[in-house]
């Protein structure tokens, strides 16, 4: 049996492993595009920063990881496991604006 890529199955609807995996499957098709539409505006942030120290901002990061655990209420998510993700996405994301800062620097530390 093959199973449609387009179709959704709920997961009490899913009658076996291969409606499991299919769903699983179409939902991280989601999240690359998710996460690649996030990383394109940190993408763009990068460029509005002097510095590679400019790329951390300690109060956001903890203002984004409030806001992301506030929205685990009402879900099976753990909050922790959550916050977890988003530190981990978070960092990955400060490492690149630092190295395209030290790569590029801002208009008042050019050489």
């Amino acid at each position: 049996m093959s199973s449609n890529p387009e179709k959704k199955h709920t997961p009490e609807a899913c009658e076996n492993m291969d409606h499991v995996r299919a769903e699983i499957d179409r939902l991280d098709v989601e999240l690359v595009r998710l996460i690649d539409e996030r990383f394109s505006y940190v993408d763009r942030a990068w460029q509005f920063k002097k510095t590679p120290a400019d790329a951390t901002v300690p109060w956001r990061i903890q203002e984004v990881v409030d806001k992301v655990k506030a929205h685990t209420e009402g879900t099976k998510l753990p909050p922790e496991m959550v916050e977890a993700l988003w530190r981990q996405m978070i960092g990955w994301f400060i490492q690149y604006e630092e190295s395209r800062l030290e790569e590029n620097p801002g208009p008042d530390q050019e050489s």
